[in-house]
């Protein structure tokens, strides 16, 4: 698993805890939440289950932590795809063709956090995962805000129709999650088709047409 996609700005060099991340999202891709184990996870790591604890104080609060990093890896890619677009279409494409250049690892962090979405509806019992939770709910409203405005910016330059542009922005994103739910990295589609396709499909459903197609 790529390290550097599970890391935050305060774990020290010393830390286990991306290493502990790693490793869930591996356990959690393999055999499921639900039927991966507290010390599946600790095994993989090399430590004791009990250290767990000192970074986690649940199987739940690890799993709202993947999901709010891959939900802040999303919006991270989105800027970074869309900052530099000369025309708003152009942003459309790059932003969702920057939702495809992950790697096999980030796949399956992708795949988690759409299997288990449910868990950001209902608030928790523990602190810890409360916060969590909170936060996921956010980056989901940032991410949805990021693709409204960049439709708003392409409707007063003339380049879109005129439309509702949360909703557009919301059909767009279930467009290209939803890939996550059936895309493997060894079946016999592979991702870079599956970013044309979608960029195409993007452009079509906000444009009217997709002139790059």
């Amino acid at each position: 698993m790529s390290i550097e996609a599970l890391t935050e700005v305060d774990d020290g060099p010393r830390s286990k805890r991306p290493a502990i991340l790693a490793a869930a999202v591996e356990c959690f891709g393999d055999v499921g939440y639900e039927a991966t184990k507290w010390s599946d996870i600790a095994a993989r790591v090399g430590i004791g289950h009990t250290a767990l604890y000192h970074y986690f104080e649940s199987k739940a609060h690890c799993l709202l932590t993947i999901m709010r990093l891959g939900l802040r890896n999303s919006d991270a890619a989105f800027r970074e795809a869309t900052a530099a677009a000369p025309t708003s279409l152009a942003g459309l494409r790059a932003a969702a063709a920057a939702a495809y250049a992950i790697s096999p690892q980030e796949v399956q962090q992708n795949r988690i956090l759409q299997a288990n979405i449910a868990l950001l509806a209902n608030e928790r019992a523990s602190k810890r995962e409360e916060t969590e939770r909170r936060a996921c709910r956010e980056l989901v409203v940032r991410i949805e805000r990021n693709w409204a405005e960049l439709i708003e910016q392409g409707i007063a330059r003339g380049e879109f129709p005129p439309q509702d542009s949360l909703i557009m922005a919301r059909s767009l994103l279930g467009l290209i999650v939803g890939v996550w739910r059936w895309y493997r990295p060894d079946g016999p589609q592979d991702l870079a088709t599956i970013s044309g396709v979608i960029e195409g499909c993007c452009a079509r459903m906000v444009a009217g047409s997709d002139p790059a197609g």
